[in-house]
Formats: structure tokens, C-alpha cells, sequence
């Protein structure tokens, strides 16, 4: 038995599914899904993310949560929390670089928020030296002040999508046609979720709604706004428009249903709908990800670190740099959003 094969019975026994539906299966099946049978991540994977580029952007990182939390006066104990942690190697870079930082670690309870049982273990082996805890969903976490990272985590929870119809919606959903599975669209309906849409669209587009993303959203920046800070990295843009759904296998571009289960699945973020989401914490201006690294440091940084490089290990650390600041490669592609309370400053490289 496949994954298709099981979303095909499951399809002509019970009709179509939403994209969302098929998204969740894919990714998150026990026996099938993506995340549950792989470590998806580096040159033996299908996807590169940004920590496994260069240490320096989690340093940055850290550096960035720990004056965020010096600037809101050294609330202790504190959660230090990542969602959808990878290997670890982002949060290894950031408490690497915040070794140093009075208080930093002690008051740090660190929290990871992962359902791959194969990425915890991947996790606990790169952070064996820590105190860690893990949890299944951020309603979990512990009752403190909240600094938070997620880095490439939205892009991978599961939308619906809709196509307009007048002033109405039609559901894109995944069905079955001569045993392949295929895109169609469900009769058109109203969807109130999506009336102020009508305003920025026309007949025939599409758009996304993802209402996990907006419920995390909406626990973190409950919490944020009483003490704490987050930062949301991904890519995507202010607002949702066209089908973004794309799948990675072997770091190359696929069809989302083909062979399911053996591809990553996600979609660009929509950044409005995370900050309306986040009230009453406050949100940032949406700041490129290149733009960001630079307000932080990272050429100063670059160029400290390559003092002691020469030849290919020098080549690999300037593209590193390069790939993650340019316009033309991560640089403008990939996106920042900070979270933080009203009465607090944003965190460093992030406006008002």
C-alpha cells in the first residue's frame, strides 16, 4: 500500500478532499507522511533552510531574541521556543551565540515544538548538550514570557484554497479521475472568511486561507503581548494571491500529487493575515530577510569569520553570505514579520 493508493480508496469511497485535507495527509500521515519517515533537510534531503546554509543566521538570530529580551528587562524564567526545530541547528547557533549574554541561559527554559518523531531524535543528538522539552502544539507551552523563532514552519501548514465565482467562492479540492488524483473545484458557495477579498479580486482568481497558521498566530501573540517576542521567517508576501502549492523532491520541482508522502508540500505565507491574527500583540513592517540580516550585522560578522578561511571553505562561506542576503537568491524571496508587546520596542531589524 501507498499513500496514493490510500488517498485513492479513501476518495472513491468518500469524494473529494480540500487541499488542506491533502496537504495534512501528505506531510503528516503516521505510517506515509513526508515528515514522518524522513529528515527532509541538506544535500541528502529535498530543501536547504537558512541555519544549514550558515551559522551565521542563527547567530543573528539569538542575538536578536536575547536584546530583545535585555531591552524588556531580563524577565526570568522565560521559554525560549522554536516551532518546527529541523535538526536543531538553528536553535544550536542561537544559544551558541547568546552563551554570553548575563542570565540569558539560566532564566532560558528551552521549548521545541515537533511532531516528526525521526526530526526530535535528530534534535535531541544536536542539542544533547541542553535541558530541552518537547511539545506537540504551542497551546503546550509553559505559562512565561515567550521569545520564539520560527523559521520555515508556515509555509508547511495545510490552506484551503478558493477560486472567486462572482461574488462567491469556489473550494479547489483533490479528486480522483481514472484512478489519478487530480485538482477540481467544488459548486460556488459563500465564504465568509474571505468577504474582504471581494474588494482586491476578480473573477477566476485564487486565493488562500490558512486558519492553523492564523490559531498559532493568535496563541503566540496572546502571549507576546504580555512579555516576549517572536519572529516569523519564511517566504511569501503581505497578502495571499494565485496558487502558491509547490513540492520539493531531491531539492527539485514536482507535481504536489505526485507520489504523495514522498515530497515536501507548502505554500507561500500570507503575512497580513499573521499579524491581524497576532493582536493584541504588535507586528513589525514586513522586512526582507537579506535587509533584516544586514540591519543585524551579518557582512560585520561575514568578514570576521572569513579572516581565518582561505580557498574552498573561504568560495563556500562568501556564496553562504551571498545566498543568504541577495535580492536574487534568499535575500528578497523570504520574508520577516516580529511580534512583540505594544508597549515594548520591536525587536533589532525590525520597524514599527
Amino acid at each position: 500500500m501507498t499513500l496514493q493508493q490510500d488517498l485513492a480508496a479513501r476518495i472513491a469511497t468518500s469524494g473529494p478532499i480540500t487541499v488542506a485535507d491533502y496537504m495534512s495527509t501528505a506531510l503528516l500521515h503516521p505510517t506515509f507522511g513526508y515528515y514522518s519517515t524522513r529528515d527532509p533537510f541538506g544535500t541528502d534531503g529535498d530543501f536547504t533552510t537558512a541555519p544549514e546554509i550558515s551559522q551565521m543566521f542563527g547567530e543573528l538570530i539569538g542575538l536578536c531574541l536575547a536584546q530583545s529580551w535585555l531591552d524588556q528587562g531580563s524577565p526570568a524564567p522565560f521559554t525560549l521556543a522554536e516551532l518546527g526545530p529541523g535538526r536543531g541547528t538553528l536553535m544550536a547557533d542561537i544559544l551558541r551565540a547568546t552563551a554570553q549574554v548575563p542570565g540569558f541561559h539560566n532564566g532560558a527554559r528551552i521549548v521545541l515544538v515537533e511532531a516528526s518523531p525521526v526530526l526530535k531524535a535528530r534534535q535531541a543528538e544536536t542539542l544533547a548538550h541542553f535541558s530541552l522539552s518537547w511539545i506537540d502544539t504551542v497551546a503546550d507551552l509553559p505559562d512565561l514570557p515567550l521569545w520564539l523563532v520560527a523559521n520555515e514552519f508556515f509555509d508547511a501548514l495545510p490552506v484551503r484554497q478558493f477560486q472567486r465565482d462572482g461574488t462567491g467562492w469556489r473550494e479547489r479540492s483533490v479528486g480522483l479521475k481514472n484512478e489519478t488524483l487530480t485538482f477540481g473545484l467544488s459548486p460556488v458557495g459563500p465564504q465568509p472568511a474571505l468577504d474582504h477579498r471581494l474588494e482586491d479580486t476578480k473573477d477566476g482568481d485564487l486565493v488562500e486561507l490558512n486558519a492553523p497558521a492564523q490559531a498559532i498566530t493568535a496563541d503566540i501573540g496572546a502571549r507576546v503581548a504580555k512579555g516576549g517576542a517572536a519572529l516569523i521567517i519564511d517566504y511569501g508576501d503581505w497578502r495571499s494571491l494565485g496558487d502558491t502549492l509547490q513540492a520539493l523532491r531531491g531539492h527539485a520541482p514536482v507535481d504536489p500529487l505526485d507520489a504523495p508522502g514522498t515530497a515536501d508540500l507548502t505554500t507561500h505565507v500570507d503575512f497580513e493575515a499573521l499579524g491581524t491574527a497576532a493582536a493584541p500583540a504588535a507586528f513589525t513592517r514586513l522586512t526582507p530577510q537579506g535587509v533584516f540580516l544586514e540591519r543585524l550585522g551579518i557582512t560585520n560578522r561575514a568578514q570576521t569569520l572569513a579572516g581565518e578561511m582561505t580557498g574552498a571553505t573561504l568560495n563556500a562561506h562568501i556564496a553562504a553570505h551571498r545566498r543568504l542576503t541577495h535580492p536574487d537568491e534568499m535575500g528578497n524571496l523570504f520574508k520577516v514579520l516580529g511580534l512583540y508587546p505594544p508597549d515594548a520596542p520591536p525587536p533589532p531589524g525590525l520597524e514599527p
